[in-house]
């Protein structure tokens, strides 16, 4: 086998990118995604692209702050690796499938060989997360009326909030945050997240019972992509009462109120109830996404 060749591209040269089959339409799930020529890296065999990533950060990032578009020729699945290992940026990578990818062999098989390449280059699953988005033919949900919904500008109610709602929670992402430093990490990442997101923070909102008890959260964002449901959040204690729907709910309006004609949210395969939330307010899943971070064999 010849050798391998790993490149950095830029814009004279990124159109290599291109030079490679889509079998998972990966471009259909960035079509409102802008990815920079020089985050793009490819590895050529005897001439020809045998692998290739994206990697993408918000339009004021220095650094890249996940890789979401990794394409592996099968039978290379060590090139894939090589890639991986190689890139100066050790990040998350995010695998977007498409909703029936394992109903399909061909898909699967391509799929598989990405793991694959992730799983050599010291990369670990993370997560498989379901990916909604809502339009308007669906119809927007109908809002139970059973909550109180208010703005607030004091991070530190949210700060606070996020911990309890942490304290109790199911999301991957917020469980790794919790083994590495703890709830108020996880809090923490959430709320840079947020004000990362270019939305205005004046949407955040609190959801009160009309007793006046704090009942959760919701935060309807903007992504560069667009509109998307940022957070939804139910203190432990008033669990069991079906209020993540009425956030959902109201999150959705909120949104499409301030202009939003199409709107996306995710939630992780394994969150039932959310996913049901999901279903019911009419969000149709559209793409699965398959998480892995890197180890430290893979930042070494």
């Amino acid at each position: 086998m010849t050798d391998l060749v790993i490149r950095a591209l830029d814009e004279s040269d990124a159109h290599l990118f291109d030079a490679h089959p889509d079998p998972l339409n990966a471009r259909a799930a960035h079509e409102r995604t802008t990815h920079r020529p020089q985050w793009k890296r490819v590895a050529l065999r005897n001439g020809t692209v045998v692998a290739r990533g994206a990697w993408w950060g918000g339009p004021d990032d220095e650094q890249p702050v996940n890789l979401n578009w990794f394409d592996v020729a099968e039978g290379e699945a060590q090139a894939g690796a090589e890639l991986l290992r190689s890139a100066p940026w050790q990040v998350e990578l995010e695998l977007n499938l498409p909703g029936d990818w394992r109903e399909h062999p061909e898909l699967a098989a391509a799929a598989e060989t990405r793991f694959a390449a992730a799983r050599a280059a010291g990369y670990e699953l993370l997560v498989e997360r379901f990916l909604y988005r809502w339009t308007p033919e669906r119809g927007l949900p109908e809002r139970p009326g059973r909550l109180r919904f208010t703005p607030e500008p004091d991070d530190a109610v949210f700060f606070d909030a996020l911990r309890r709602i942490h304290a109790a929670t199911l999301d991957a992402h917020s469980l790794k945050a919790i083994g590495e430093g703890g709830l108020d990490q996880a809090a923490r990442e959430e709320l840079e997240f947020f004000h990362w997101c270019p939305s205005p923070r004046e949407w955040w909102q609190l959801a009160h019972t009309p007793e006046g008890e704090l009942a959760g959260i919701h935060i309807p964002a903007h992504n560069p992509s667009g509109p998307t449901i940022g957070f939804i959040g139910v203190l432990p204690e008033h669990r069991g009462r079906g209020y993540a729907y009425d956030l959902l709910a109201e999150c959705t309006h909120f949104l499409v109120e301030h202009g939003a004609e199409a709107v996306t949210g995710a939630t992780d395969r394994g969150n039932f109830p959310m996913a049901a939330n999901f279903t019911k307010a009419g969000f149709p899943v559209v793409r699965e996404r398959i998480n892995f971070h890197p180890t430290a064999e893979a930042v070494s």
